[in-house]
């Protein structure tokens, strides 16, 4: 599998040039890459035209000259110096796909993984595998928030918790006033670093999943076993009714 940033064939600050620059799903530019990844899972960013004219940040799965999977990005980052939100409609649903057997691989987009409740989904739809191209930037949220010490504890924590291998692939480089700092990784399903690219050096990342490792850690964590599914949706169900989190 080959994972690229978020919005790799575009940029991160593509989102002003939307109209020029989305795709759809059968546009020639995107099969000429599912046919040549062969057996290989592609996984790349892209502006995806939608039905309606709907335009969203979107990640495709592509292989044997197919496109296998599409996540479009849920949590928009619309804070700091990120405005996703003016331009992209937002994802509504959480979903995975089979790589092979034993490897369901879920997709989350960057500020995706900082809502827990998506990650959780993710693993609850079966995920063996999480992977996440991200686009984060040094000064993206302010000056008090370490951007690369956050997806540090992150992508550890999630990993972890879940026994889920998780790879993240970020943007290196300059665009505009925003620093892209690299730091792509591979965890596996302790939470141990696999592979990791230098500080703002752009890289190739290899590693190996053990589908045994994960087989251990889920057993020694149960994290997955035990969710109880039944019980998050009364509460939310409840917490609906009572009209927000603060009116309890």
């Amino acid at each position: 599998m080959l994972l690229f940033p978020e919005l790799s064939l575009v940029g991160h600050g593509s989102s002003i040039d939307t109209l020029d620059l989305a795709l759809a799903l059968d546009d020639p530019r995107i099969a000429e890459i599912a046919a040549a990844s062969a057996e290989m899972c592609t996984v790349f960013g892209f502006i995806e035209e939608g039905p309606a004219a709907q335009f969203y940040n979107a990640t495709a799965a592509v292989r044997r000259s197919r496109v296998e999977f599409v996540h479009r990005k849920i949590n928009l980052a619309t804070y700091g110096r990120l405005e996703e939100g003016k331009y992209y409609a937002s994802g509504r649903k959480v979903d995975t796909f089979e790589v092979m057997p034993g490897w369901r691989t879920g997709v989350l987009i960057c500020a995706d993984l900082w809502n827990p409740p998506l990650v959780h989904l993710a693993a609850m739809r079966g995920a063996t595998l999480l992977l996440s191209p991200i686009s984060s930037a040094i000064e993206a949220v302010g000056a008090e928030f370490d951007n690369p010490g956050g997806w540090r504890i992150n992508v550890q924590f999630y990993a972890m918790i879940y026994g889920m291998p998780i790879a993240i692939a970020n943007r290196v480089g300059h665009e505009g006033d925003l620093t892209f700092w690299g730091g792509s990784r591979i965890l596996d399903p302790f939470g141990n670093t696999l592979a990791e690219a230098q500080p703002a050096s752009e890289q190739l990342i290899v590693a190996e999943l053990d589908y045994n490792a994960l087989r251990k850690a889920r057993y020694l964590l149960p994290t997955v076993r035990d969710s109880n599914v039944s019980l998050i949706v009364r509460e939310l169900a409840r917490l609906n009714r009572t009209a927000g989190i603060l009116d309890m």
